[in-house]
């Protein structure tokens, strides 16, 4: 019969077996992974990213609506919310206004729509000078803004030396029809030479050719020189009045003919690669248009509306166009294929333009683009973007503060 130290030896050896198996099958709990953290949910102002709240309500900053969302990543990466990529749910999505569209590669038409105003032809704007001293003595009724004919006498005028100037034309007439030369023979005979040194004198008085034939056919000595319009056109400016005396080289009449006329454009130095001589433009004007055609670009810049002046011919038979008119000039601009999005979906920031791509499920993937020209609200995307990924075109301000609030990796 087994002592009582016996029967005590072997349950503790027992009890120690029975122990070392259950530490041996014992497995160890598992350790919480690093990825997991525990979601608490935050508010923050989508303009001021740095305000956070743990209360709903309104941002102190600027009084915006707080947004919730969570202060943690996501345990998983395979979850689809990468570090740095903004989520954000369809509700919110529609509650910011975001919007989404598909870039493509395809050719752009644009109609380049800018400001212009009638001018004259320089080609046709002529500026009556006075060739002597005189006084007027007639004057018609040609007022500024009046349509005058051509050859149409506009003003007379007297000068101290007209008198004389004729009466020596009319004798030197005489003389040279007695020799029997006429103006055949007025590089032979004296009297010849003083026949033509008389009609020049006429001449730098300001008598215009037709007078000078009147004299000679009528013999009359005339009293006064008459002024007439050498086109058809309309009086831009009258410097006289009746009875005005006027000194040598003054402004007398200023005439233009505006049946062809300059449409000067206002070209935005961006828009300039756009638009080349040669160009064909719509000139809009009361609910009409007209074609015309670019011929120059000026060279100076207005320092303040960074512009150049465009020229632009036009025909204006009807005279529909009157200088100093304004009109809009429309030109239809067609660029080659290329990759474009609209310029509301780049956030440049000066030092780097930014896209957000969509990965799906809410994600938005910031993406560093460079951009080429700019057509209105279409912008050529040289490198960043691929035919086909879809972008964000509206909300991307709010994005991109939710993806500031986002750590980095």
């Amino acid at each position: 019969m087994p002592t009582p130290a016996k029967v005590a030896a072997s349950l503790c050896a027992a009890a120690g077996i029975f122990a070392a198996g259950y530490l041996a099958n014992r497995r160890p709990a598992p350790v919480a992974s690093s990825a997991v953290v525990r979601r608490v949910l935050r508010y923050a102002c989508p303009m001021h990213p740095e305000y956070q709240s743990d209360k709903p309500g309104d941002c102190p900053i600027c009084g915006m609506r707080l947004v919730a969302k969570d202060a943690g990543e996501k345990a998983d990466p395979a979850t689809g919310d990468p570090p740095g990529m903004p989520q954000i749910s369809g509700a919110t999505q529609q509650l910011i206004g975001v919007r989404t569209d598909e870039v493509r590669r395809a050719p752009t038409t644009y109609l380049l729509r800018v400001p212009g105003r009638i001018t004259v032809d320089d080609a046709r704007l002529y500026r009556l000078l006075a060739a002597t001293d005189g006084w007027i003595r007639e004057l018609g009724q040609n007022t500024v803004g009046t349509f005058v004919k051509k050859d149409q006498v506009l003003a007379s005028y007297y000068t101290s030396s007209l008198l004389n100037a004729s009466q020596t034309l009319l004798y030197a007439m005489t003389a040279n029809e007695q020799t029997g030369q006429g103006y055949l023979g007025a590089q032979r005979t004296p009297t010849a030479f003083s026949l033509l040194n008389a009609i020049d004198s006429l001449r730098s008085l300001g008598m215009s050719e037709r007078q000078i034939e009147e004299i000679q056919r009528t013999r009359q000595a005339t009293p006064l020189i008459h002024i007439y319009s050498p086109i058809a056109g309309f009086v831009l400016a009258r410097n006289i009045s009746p009875e005005q005396r006027f000194d040598k080289g003054a402004e007398l009449y200023r005439i233009a003919d505006i049946g062809h006329v300059w449409v000067m454009a206002d070209i935005f130095e961006q828009d300039l690669r756009f638009v080349r001589p040669g160009a064909l433009a719509t000139v809009r004007h009361d609910g009409h248009g007209f074609t015309a055609r670019m011929s120059d670009v000026l060279p100076q810049l207005d320092p303040e509306s960074r512009s150049l002046k465009a020229r632009f011919e036009l025909d204006n038979p009807g005279y529909n166009f009157r200088p100093s008119m304004f009109v809009d000039v429309d030109v239809q601009v067609n660029m080659p294929a290329a990759v474009v999005a609209p310029a509301d979906a780049v956030i440049d920031s000066g030092l780097r333009k930014t896209v957000f791509v969509e990965r799906g499920g809410g994600v938005f993937e910031p993406r560093l683009v460079e951009t080429g020209w700019r057509l209105g609200d279409r912008v050529e995307i040289t490198k960043g973007l691929e035919p086909g990924e879809r972008i964000a075109v509206s909300g991307n301000f709010l994005i991109d503060s939710e993806s500031r609030m986002k750590p980095r990796p």
